[in-house]
């Protein structure tokens, strides 16, 4: 198992590599270019030029989140084959740079959602939240209020030139329901996993956040089911899983600890990212501290899950609050997520030493 945490490179994140590398536990940064056009090969010198810096800091960068997928490719478009060599040459681009696994989702338009992106916690601190009235609006205002509540940093997924036209966007996925969007997946799976398997990569699918349908989407990533049936529409353990138990469990129905062993016996998780959430009411949720105790996840139950049924890919601690007058990207403050870790850590050792 590698502990890592999520980087957005020196253009985008505030936080220094230096300061990764001194959280006691952490090897490695999860990296992405956010200067290639979803769709577009990303070039071998900048993918270098950014693992590089990973390295010269004293840490790995073999994994990468994410090389997002043109909505070509998800509405099944005569296009798609295009973006798909675009995408199985970065792949061998990122192969060739020692990269393992890519984290990637399949979620129509957005890339996640949530609804309060500085939710104030009675501890004064500030996390994300999702609650379904925050979405009983237009969907230009959606848009604008999570753009406009980013703390002026670019959200992957949210490309304002993308979503601008919103409207328009929504329009191309007005035939694709969750049996299409399955096969446009499963086309894409088996064009780029036999390059995976040439050149020693693993693709690795977020589960869809929320994991169920907001706005008539289709959702294809959001329970046990659906994570069994991508394993088999190609049959190859380089196609995994990100294994997110916080979007998992903001469907109550599911049982977060139960996939999670399952697919850690069947070699699929390539990628963890573990946070805790608290259940507000029904299926809405904040991102609460990752300790059990803050929130609606049992921990200690998730990381045993994963360490006794064979895990030993890479992990990070995903979300943070923003504490100690921290300001910042929504979501990957540095101190809260570097309590995460040691955290998560401390757990590790706990279940190893039994």
């Amino acid at each position: 198992m590698q502990m890592t945490m999520r980087w957005f490179g020196p253009e985008q994140d505030k936080i220094p590599l230096e300061y990764f590398r001194q959280v006691p536990g952490v090897e490695g940064v999860v990296g992405a270019l956010y200067d290639v056009a979803v769709g577009e090969v990303w070039p071998e010198e900048k993918i270098a030029a950014l693992v590089g810096q990973a390295q010269a800091a004293g840490l790995t960068m073999e994994v990468i989140e994410s090389v997002n997928i043109h909505d070509d490719i998800k509405i099944g478009l005569p296009s798609r084959d295009r973006y798909i060599a675009n995408y199985q040459q970065t792949i061998r681009h990122l192969a060739k740079a020692g990269v393992k696994v890519i984290c990637y989702n399949f979620m129509p338009v957005f890339d996640w959602m949530k609804t309060d992106m500085n939710y104030v916690l009675p501890d004064g601190s500030l996390t994300m939240a999702f609650e379904k009235k925050g979405i009983d609006k237009s969907l230009e205002e959606v848009v604008k209020e999570v753009l406009e509540n980013s703390n002026g940093f670019a959200l992957p997924g949210w490309e304002p030139e993308r979503l601008g036209k919103v409207q328009e966007l929504f329009a191309q996925y007005k035939d694709v329901d969750d049996v299409k969007l399955r096969e446009n997946l499963a086309y894409f799976l088996k064009a780029v996993i036999p390059v995976c398997e040439e050149v020693g990569v693993k693709m690795a699918i977020h589960p869809d956040d929320p994991p169920y349908s907001i706005f008539g989407l289709p959702r294809v990533v959001k329970n046990r089911d659906d994570l069994d049936w991508i394993c088999n529409a190609v049959d190859s353990e380089a196609n995994g899983i990100t294994l997110c138990t916080g979007s998992i469990a903001e469907d109550p129905a599911n049982d977060v600890y139960g996939i999670l062993a399952e697919f850690s016996r069947r070699k699929r998780i390539h990628f963890a990212h573990v946070r805790n959430i608290k259940i507000i009411q029904d299926k809405d949720f904040y991102e609460s501290a990752h300790p059990t105790q803050y929130g609606s996840l049992n921990m200690l139950k998730v990381i045993q899950s994963l360490h006794d049924n064979g895990f030993d890919g890479y992990i990070r601690p995903d979300h943070g609050r923003f504490i100690w007058g921290e300001t910042g990207r929504p979501g990957y403050g540095l101190y809260d997520r570097a309590l995460g870790v040691t955290y998560l850590l401390g757990l590790w050792e706990a279940v190893s030493s039994k």
